[in-house]
C-alpha cells in the first residue's frame, strides 16, 4: 500500500510542480502561503520517497541480490515500466548523439556486417528539423512582440530547443544503431525503440520483398513484426522457431516472421548466406 501511495505522489507532483514554476516565471503572482505549502509537500513526497527506495533496497538485499541488482529492483518497482522506458529512450539518444559526434556507433563488434536503414527517411527528417527551427525562432519574435514576460518567453525558447534535440537524437540514434549480421546472429534494430537478436540457427529463409505500403514504424500481428522505414519493408526473414519481440513501450510477442528495411537489402543477404565450405586438400 505504502509503494502505491509513493508512485501515485511522484507522479502526481511532477506535473503540479512544473506548474508552479511555469506560474513563477512567467511573472504570475503567486501566494507565499501557497508557495510554502507546495515546498512542503515537495519535501514530504521526497521523504517518503527515499523511505520507501531504502524499504524495497533492504528488502532486495536481505533476498540475495548484490548492490546494482537491488538498485534496479527499486528502479522498477517505484517507476512504472512505460514511463522507465521513454526515460531510457532519452538517455539512448543522448549516448546516440555523443556517438554521431564521434562518428562511431553502437553495438557493431569487429567482424560484424552494419547495415544502415536511416537514409530513406533522411530529407523528411532533415525538412522536420528546419521547420521546428523556424518555429522556435517564430514564436520568439512573436511573443516579443506580444509583451510576454521574458521567464515565459526564456521556458517556451526552452521547450523548443528541447524538441529540436529530441528529434536530432532520433536521427542520430537511427544512424549510430544499424541492424547487425554477425555470425552467431542477426540483430534489427530502429534507433532507440527496437531491439531483437535473431540467432543464425533459427533463421530458415531471408528473401528480398519490397512492400510499400506498411503502416507504424513497430508492427506486430498474426506472429509478423514489421520495421518499417517511411512506410517501407524490403528484408522478410523467416524462422524456424518463434523469438520474443518487445515493443517500445514494453509488450512483447512471439513472432515467427520479420519484415524490416534495410538501405542495403542485398548485403544482409550476402552477410547471411552461408560461408562455402572450405576445399579439401588431396
Amino acid at each position: 500500500m505504502t509503494l502505491k501511495i509513493a508512485r501515485i505522489a511522484l507522479f502526481t507532483l511532477l506535473p503540479a510542480e512544473l506548474l508552479l514554476v511555469v506560474l513563477l516565471v512567467s511573472g504570475v503572482p503567486v501566494p507565499a502561503p501557497l508557495i510554502a505549502v507546495a515546498e512542503a509537500v515537495v519535501a514530504a513526497v521526497l521523504v517518503l520517497e527515499a523511505a520507501v527506495a531504502y524499504r524495497l533496497f533492504r528488502a532486495a538485499r536481505r533476498g540475495g541480490s548484490d548492490r546494482r541488482a537491488a538498485l534496479r529492483e527499486v528502479r522498477d518497482r517505484l517507476v512504472p515500466d512505460k514511463v522507465a522506458r521513454l526515460i531510457g529512450f532519452e538517455l539512448k539518444g543522448t549516448h546516440s548523439l555523443v556517438l554521431w559526434a564521434a562518428r562511431r556507433r553502437d553495438g557493431v563488434p569487429p567482424g560484424a556486417v552494419p547495415v544502415s536503414y536511416f537514409r530513406e527517411e533522411t530529407f523528411t527528417r532533415s525538412l522536420f528539423l528546419f521547420a521546428m527551427v523556424v518555429e522556435a525562432a517564430g514564436v520568439e519574435v512573436l511573443l516579443r512582440g506580444l509583451g510576454v514576460p521574458h521567464g515565459l518567453r526564456v521556458l517556451v525558447l526552452v521547450i523548443d530547443l528541447y524538441g529540436i534535440v529530441i528529434a536530432l537524437a532520433v536521427h542520430a540514434a537511427c544512424v549510430t544503431r544499424p541492424h547487425v549480421v554477425t555470425a552467431g546472429e542477426l540483430r534489427i534494430r530502429y534507433g532507440a525503440f527496437f531491439d531483437v537478436r535473431v540467432p543464425r540457427e533459427l533463421i530458415a529463409s531471408v528473401r528480398l520483398v519490397r512492400n510499400r505500403n506498411e503502416e507504424g514504424f513497430i508492427r506486430v500481428a498474426d506472429g509478423t513484426a514489421a520495421v518499417v522505414v517511411s512506410s517501407q519493408t524490403n528484408v522478410i526473414v523467416e524462422l524456424t522457431e518463434p523469438v520474443t519481440v518487445v515493443r517500445p513501450l514494453g509488450r512483447r510477442a512471439e513472432v515467427g516472421t520479420i519484415r524490416f528495411f534495410a538501405d542495403s537489402p542485398e548485403a544482409v543477404l550476402a552477410a547471411l548466406r552461408p560461408s562455402p565450405e572450405p576445399a579439401l586438400e588431396t
